[in-house]
């Protein structure tokens, strides 16, 4: 059971206030991110939390970010990505969908792959990003 990094809830609290609907995505059992979530007292920030248990196809294939997009009833390419993990951006913007990345110490982004739309070095500053760039 992690710590959510100190930045996290104020990140998340700006996005809500916003406007902005919050999704989780993983790769882990749901059992595993909603006791994770419970733990960091994180769960009421999201109106959903998906797991990849029902398509059995891992992150960063393509087909799991447009399979996350419908179960929220959004076009993929209305959809946004927030990580920390240059694979998982790698694979949302292959599928078609925008991203953000937060620049956490030893975390980097593909080189090779297309560059997101935001970046910061924490939750706070990527949010207030999108926020300032959406409305």
């Amino acid at each position: 059971e992690l710590p959510a990094y100190p930045d996290v809830p104020k990140g998340l609290q700006l996005l809500k206030e916003n406007g902005f609907r919050l999704i989780t995505l993983t790769n882990s059992p749901l059992a595993t991110l909603t006791a994770q979530l419970q733990h960091t007292k994180l769960t009421g920030y999201f109106e959903a939390t998906l797991s990849i248990d029902p398509i059995k196809k891992y992150k960063p294939a393509a087909e799991t970010y447009t399979w996350a997009a419908k179960q929220s009833s959004v076009d993929v390419t209305g959809a946004l990505l927030v990580a920390a993990h240059g694979w998982d951006i790698a694979g949302a913007l292959q599928a078609g969908m925008q991203a953000a990345f937060i620049e956490r110490e030893g975390q980097s982004l593909y080189p090779l792959a297309p560059t997101p739309q935001f970046t910061g070095k924490d939750l706070i500053e990527v949010s207030n990003s999108i926020i300032a760039h959406y409305k």
